[in-house]
């Protein structure tokens, strides 16, 4: 058997698309300046005018998923990374955006196969969010991790060589393994032969 565990080397060939909401853009531009620095200090050229990083900017939260699903169905990207924040108000919205944006990203991955990391923050307030984006730590760097990793772990299971399955044969005996024609017509012969 095989043990397969994603790295963060070879990531020159790697390709990402990150898809920001902008609403909470405060707290999503460090969410991305996180992401940005990690990819970069992996190796990963992060100029939106390279090769390797597409950026998407989308309404909220809510709209995520969607984008993050075509650009999965496109082919072209090893992890998507979706960058959002949602910060509860007075109402039940907070409850409904954040199932309904988790869900949703949840679903592109096992619909595309394509790794999607959920780096959606959410937060009670907004010195929790701000706490998450940067003032205590970035989880934009974490979200970029996941991406690098999953990417790499992704490619190493699709490129592994299908295990050969030997059969072992049964302990030989003669009336295991069905007769031809001609060696039945020659037993048949040898049996009349001998009466």
């Amino acid at each position: 058997m095989a043990v397969f565990e994603g790295t963060f080397a070879n990531t020159s060939s790697l390709r990402f698309a990150i898809v920001i909401g902008r609403f909470n853009d405060l707290i999503t531009e460090k969410l991305l300046a996180g992401c940005q620095d990690c990819l970069k200090r992996h190796g990963v050229n992060s100029d939106p005018h390279g090769t390797q990083v597409d950026y998407v900017w989308v309404p909220g939260s809510f709209e995520l998923p969607m984008m993050a699903r075509q650009m999965a169905l496109t082919g072209r990207y090893d992890a998507i990374i979706c960058l959002g924040a949602i910060i509860r108000g007075q109402t039940a919205h907070f409850d409904y955006v954040a199932s309904e944006a988790a869900k949703g990203v949840a679903a592109t991955s096992f619909q595309t196969g394509v790794p999607v990391v959920f780096g959606v923050i959410t937060a009670e307030n907004m010195q929790q969010a701000l706490e998450r984006a940067g003032i205590k730590s970035n989880l934009g760097w974490n979200y970029a991790l996941n991406a690098l990793e999953m990417a790499n772990l992704m490619q190493q299971v699709q490129n592994a060589q299908p295990y050969k399955q030997t059969q072992a044969l049964p302990h030989s005996d003669e009336n295991q393994f069905p007769q031809s024609e001609e060696t039945i017509h020659s037993s048949n012969l040898h049996q009349e032969s001998s009466s």
